[in-house]
């Protein structure tokens, strides 16, 4: 059971793939770059350089976990958010020319908003057309449907190394070369999977890649894009010569080290990523399924982030267990940050064919290195009534319902 606070239940936080506690060491590293060492990377004086000095070893720590020839490859921005997009547009106006025009992006149907909603707008606002991916029942991309959207006209194959709902964990190696065989750029939203999957560009024909450091215990508003040495960048953000011109504006120093700082530590915790996180996951999974009856885990059991676990409970709405878990100082998600407040199910879960019965009650539950078996057996306890009560209340439920109606697994 969960330990107690100053007579208080200890808060169980499952909501992880939303955003991430700052490590300790992290804060401890940024904290002198907002009073001591305050200088702009830019000046000439000994301020500046003390703190120019620290972004180039932020540089090389994220270099190191991703696994990148050059320090230089790096790019830092405000978010991934602000990465996707610069890969993007970069792409449209980069790769075109008098001869070959390319106007045409390759993604999927279930990317986050920071790329789906930017096709979106390139589609509505300059006439781009966007190919998007569909994916099975288990969230696996239809490879063939890739191969063949790839074309003379491709600026950019845009694809998420995993994604934030289900966790699916798509061939990214694979899908980049496949794209270079077609003369495309590759790009994928690597804002899940940097941190807790090994990564190593210097043998991918990956170009470009995006993360973000609050999903990894750094801090928020900072991110970056990984650039490959000798694929051309336009920079969105235009003024001062920061960032070797690639990226404008007076860098962030302190939430720059803290990604550096962040990164560093990915690397020694991989391995716990891996083995006890993914066990955590795997307990929290099998424990819900066997005390609670008509729920099923959805997304690829063979690839999946070790941290994450997207359940679906038949008959419920997402909401009403969140807000119910809530109060046992539980906290989880009904899909994706970035869409919640939304009636509907997640694009990712309609793509999938997820039946509305099942979509609507669909909860992530995504982990980090900071739970315990604790924090996962309270889950279990308490899921079991949770659930029994929504039902209750649920027209759509009833012993009748619940025998008469066809309970078909096969979609997850």
């Amino acid at each position: 059971m969960s330990t107690l606070i100053d007579g208080a239940m200890r808060p169980v936080y499952l909501d992880n793939n939303a955003t991430t506690r700052v490590d300790p060491e992290v804060l401890e590293a940024m904290l002198p770059f907002f009073t001591e060492q305050f200088g702009n990377a830019s000046s000439m004086h000994a301020f500046g350089a003390q703190v120019g000095g620290a972004l180039q070893q932020a540089r090389r720590q994220l270099q190191a976990l991703l696994g990148c020839e050059f320090d230089h490859e790096i790019v830092f921005t405000g978010s991934g958010t602000e990465a996707d997009n610069t890969a993007i547009l970069s792409a449209l106006e980069t790769q075109s020319s008098a001869r070959q025009p390319r106007d045409e992006i390759v993604t999927t149907a279930v990317e986050h908003p920071a790329v789906l909603a930017l096709c979106e707008w390139l589609e509505k606002t300059r006439g781009v057309k966007v190919h998007r991916i569909g994916v099975d029942a288990k969230g696996r991309l239809d490879l063939e449907a890739y191969r063949r959207a790839l074309g003379p006209r491709t600026a950019i194959a845009s694809i998420m190394w995993a994604n934030n709902e289900t966790g699916t964990i798509f061939p990214v190696e694979q899908l980049a070369e496949l794209a270079h065989e077609a003369g495309v750029l590759f790009h994928t939203d690597a804002v899940q999977a940097v941190g807790k999957l090994p990564i190593d560009l210097k043998t991918s024909e990956i170009d470009m890649l995006s993360l973000s450091g609050h999903k990894l215990h750094g801090p928020k508003g900072i991110g970056a894009l990984y650039v490959r040495r000798g694929v051309r960048l336009r920079p969105m953000i235009r003024g001062g010569h920061q960032e070797r011109g690639r990226r404008a504006g007076t860098e962030n120093a302190p939430a720059i080290v803290g990604l550096g700082k962040a990164a560093e530590l990915a690397q020694q915790w991989m391995a716990h990523e891996q083995t006890e996180v993914r066990a955590l996951r795997d307990r929290l999974e099998a424990g819900i399924v066997e005390r609670v009856p008509r729920c099923i885990v959805n997304g690829d059991p063979e690839s999946r982030l070790p941290n994450t676990s997207n359940i679906a409970f038949e008959f419920i709405e997402g909401e009403a267990i969140l807000l119910l878990m809530n109060q046992y100082g539980i906290a989880a998600s009904s899909g994706s940050a970035c869409t919640s407040g939304s009636l509907e199910p997640s694009h990712v879960l309609r793509a999938m064919n997820i039946p509305y019965t099942a979509a609507h009650g669909s909860t992530r539950f995504s982990l980090s290195r900071e739970n315990t078996q604790a924090d996962v057996d309270r889950v279990i306890d308490v899921m079991p009534a949770i659930v029994a009560r929504l039902r209750e209340l649920s027209p759509f439920w009833n012993e009748q319902t619940a025998s008469e109606v066809q309970f078909n697994p096969t979609y997850a």
